[in-house]
């Protein structure tokens, strides 16, 4: 039997079915959580900026969630859903989130839906006190998921058991495990929330699932690569953009005939897909740029390029009225705002700690208030640093076609410094060391890793307090070695 959370006033320990432990409280009563979904959102229609609306990210690092105001992109606070990573994350009776990643809004924009891949839970947070309302265990390593049409439920994609979770988006707890094929990644809705869409890490195809029946009722094959971490369906229900972040392609499916309309080489660490107006913008991860095509019948045309401000962008999501898209950096713990007019960048910020996600939510606070807030993960923000490959040379300079080989990305949690590393285009299965560089060029082995077949490795971790002024990559290991991740296995940024 499935069991839940929930997190509400009084909070007491309660056994659950099959021996689990769940936090149970005092809810209200079921005819007032109904009425919260009463008034469901007419089909999208430009909707102005104001101090009412408001823009989240999930950060994975201080699994935080940032709430921005876009009237004045003034971050506003944090709702912390677990401790900063390592800080207790790692104590056998942590309890809370952990790695905070995927976002999604209900249809009358009042419900946010919140996924924590090493927790494997969904939060469903009410956007006008900001304070969760559930938190359900769902399946190993999931990623991100949507609400229905109605708001009464939460489907999210299961990466490592091959199904989507259907949530009670109203009371917390399962419904449903529905079994969708190898690697789910995400789920997206069509327009009139009668279709299901799911795309995976493992297959290189798209799920097509009625709602209503819960039965699976066809697939779209041949999209450009088994590997898809990320889709978006485009407002009007025609197409689904899906990005292939390992291949550095994007597929283009055409959902009138249920083909693949287009495979489109969009470079390293292809991220998020979404749309504004007759245009889709893409973020390029391993390129810090955000690209604009013109969607068409036959092949989108690439027509202009955005050069963000910080490293990695991610998540990526439009205003209300289309005229401004908010992307979150990665790798430099901001966000940027392109003028989607001038497809130039014309703000930036901090948020917290390694933003995945990124939502836009129109009217999210009618009130415009911002109450229950903290600052957990904020004014902490990453930054990259020098680095050089075994033969001496920078890995950190920018290929316009492959990306950068080596990069770095340093910040402060919990008393020690997270270190992140990237590398591509390396010597195949071969193990490295990876060593901090002080300022008389004293070497300090921070870790060892191996690359994958491909020669590279998407995200290595290391622990420590560090004092280098770059980093220096060595063959060979020293001590224990990280392993290369096979191609099932995903990775906590994609």
């Amino acid at each position: 039997m499935p069991w839940k959370r929930r997190i509400s006033f009084a909070l007491a320990i309660v056994a659950a079915a099959g021996g689990a432990v769940a936090v149970a409280s005092s809810a209200a009563s079921a005819t007032d959580e109904v009425a919260a979904f009463s008034n469901i959102a007419a089909p999208s229609v430009p909707v102005p900026v104001t101090s009412h609306d408001r823009v989240y990210t999930a950060d994975q690092t201080s699994n935080t969630v940032t709430v921005i105001d876009p009237s004045t992109n003034k971050v506003l606070g944090t709702i912390a859903l677990g401790a900063p990573r390592l800080s207790n994350t790692l104590n056998p009776q942590y309890l809370d989130d952990e790695n905070v990643h995927g976002l999604a809004y209900s249809p009358n924009r009042q419900r946010l839906g919140v996924v924590s891949i090493g927790s494997n839970t969904v939060d469903i947070i009410d956007t006008t006190t900001n304070k969760v309302l559930s938190r359900t265990d769902v399946g190993r390593a999931s990623h991100e998921g949507s609400f229905t049409h109605d708001g009464r439920e939460f489907w999210v994609a299961d990466r490592g058991r091959d199904t989507v979770t259907i949530v009670d988006a109203l009371h917390g707890g399962v419904i449903e495990n529905l079994p969708v094929g190898t690697g789910p990644s995400k789920v997206v809705m069509s327009p009139d929330g009668r279709t299901a869409y799911v795309n995976h890490i493992a297959l290189p195809e798209i799920t097509v699932v009625d709602v209503a029946s819960r039965r699976i009722t066809g697939h779209i094959t041949g999209l450009g690569d088994v590997f898809s971490s990320d889709l978006a369906i485009s407002p009007d229900g025609r197409e689904l953009w899906v990005p292939h972040k390992r291949a550095g392609k994007t597929s283009v499916v055409d959902l009138v005939h249920r083909r693949v309309q287009a495979v489109l080489t969009t470079g390293p660490d292809t991220n998020h897909p979404n749309f504004a107006g007759d245009f889709a913008y893409l973020t390029v991860g391993g390129l810090d740029e955000t690209l604009v095509y013109r969607r068409s019948p036959g092949t989108p045309e690439l027509v202009a390029t955005v050069h963000d401000t910080g490293h990695a962008p991610h998540g990526i999501w439009p205003s209300g009225d289309g005229s401004r898209m908010y992307v979150g950096m990665e790798k430099s713990d901001r966000v940027d705002v392109i003028d989607t007019r001038t497809q130039r960048v014309v703000s930036s910020f901090g948020v917290g700690q390694e933003p995945q996600a990124l939502v836009y939510v129109p009217n999210a606070a009618p009130g415009g208030g911002a109450p229950n807030l903290g600052t957990q993960g904020l004014n902490q923000q990453g930054h990259d640093v020098a680095a050089t490959l075994p033969d001496g040379s920078d890995g950190t300079t920018l290929d316009l076609v492959t990306g950068r080989r080596l990069e770095v990305t340093v910040r402060p949690i919990a008393g020690l410094d997270s270190i992140g590393l990237q590398a591509r285009g390396l010597a195949p299965n071969t193990a490295y060391t990876a060593s901090s560089v002080d300022t008389h060029g004293a070497r300090t082995t921070l870790v060892s890793f191996r690359t994958d077949a491909m020669g590279n490795a998407p995200q290595v971790l290391a622990f420590a307090v560090f004092t280098g002024q770059s980093v220096a990559l060595s063959t060979g290991a020293t001590g224990a070695v990280q392993p290369a991740m096979d191609d099932a296995g995903g990775c906590c940024c994609c």
